[in-house]
C-alpha cells in the first residue's frame, strides 16, 4: 500500500458531506484490479460530457442526495466481510470535481484502501493507493495528475484512438499500467482490433468491462 497523500492548494476546500449517486460492493470489472471485491461510492457531478458515457445520470450533481462523509464510511464497513476492510473505489461522474481529502482520510482511519477512477481532469485531491487515470479528449487531465497515475486506462471508439492513447502513455511514469478497452457498444468492432494491436505493442494490456459480461453493478 503506496498510502500516497496529495495537498494540492488547487483543489476545492475540504467539505463533510458529498453527492451521492449510488454505492455498491462488488467486483472491480476493469483495469489491474479486475476480479477483486471492492466497494463503490460513485459521486454525482461531471462536467467532461462523453458522448458515450454509460452513467449520464450521474453528470447534475444537485439530483443525488447530499451524504455525510462518515455515513459514506459506515455504509462501507458495514458491506465488508468482518474484519475484512478491502478497497473503496471512488467513482463518478467525475470525482474530482469535489475535494475528497476528508472523505479518503476516514476511510484510511479505519484501514481501509482508497482507489480513483478519474478523467484527471480537475486538481488532485484525497489520500490515494491506487489512482486510475482514464483521460477522455472531451476534456483533457491536467499535467500534474499524468503523473501520479499507476493506470492508464484509454477507452478505444474509433481507430484514431490508438494514437491518441499513445500521445498519453508518453506522459505517464514508465513503471504505469498501460490498458486499452473497447466502448461497451463498439466492443464487437474494437475488441479484435485492440487485441490486434496489444499483439504489435506489448506495453499495452487488455481491459474488459468484466462486470458488464456476469452480469453484476
Amino acid at each position: 500500500m503506496k498510502n500516497v497523500i496529495t495537498t494540492n492548494p488547487a483543489a476545492k476546500p475540504a467539505i463533510i458531506s458529498l453527492p451521492l449517486m449510488e454505492h455498491f460492493y462488488t467486483l472491480q470489472g476493469e483495469g489491474y484490479h479486475q476480479g477483486r471485491a471492492a466497494y463503490f461510492i460513485r459521486l454525482g457531478g461531471c462536467d467532461v460530457g462523453c458522448v458515450w458515457c454509460d452513467v449520464k445520470e450521474s453528470w447534475d450533481a444537485e439530483v443525488h442526495p447530499k451524504v455525510s462523509i462518515d455515513e459514506m464510511v459506515d455504509l462501507a464497513k458495514l458491506a465488508f466481510p468482518p474484519n475484512n476492510h478491502n478497497m473503496v473505489v471512488v467513482t463518478g461522474g467525475e470525482p474530482l470535481m469535489h475535494n475528497l481529502d476528508r472523505l479518503t482520510l476516514a476511510l484510511k482511519n479505519e484501514g481501509i484502501a482508497t482507489h480513483i477512477e478519474t478523467s484527471g481532469a480537475h486538481p488532485m485531491s484525497g489520500s490515494w493507493d491506487w489512482v486510475c487515470l482514464s483521460p477522455k479528449k472531451f476534456k483533457a487531465p491536467l499535467p500534474e495528475i499524468m503523473m501520479q497515475a499507476d493506470e492508464l486506462k484509454v477507452v478505444i471508439f474509433h481507430p484514431s484512438d490508438f494514437d491518441w492513447a499513445e500521445s498519453h502513455a508518453a506522459l505517464v511514469r514508465p513503471d504505469c499500467k498501460l490498458y486499452l478497452q473497447p466502448e461497451w457498444d463498439k466492443s464487437a468492432i474494437m475488441t479484435p482490433q485492440i487485441i490486434s494491436y496489444i499483439k504489435a505493442h506489448p506495453q499495452w494490456e487488455l481491459s474488459l468491462q468484466l462486470h458488464k459480461y456476469i452480469n453484476v453493478p
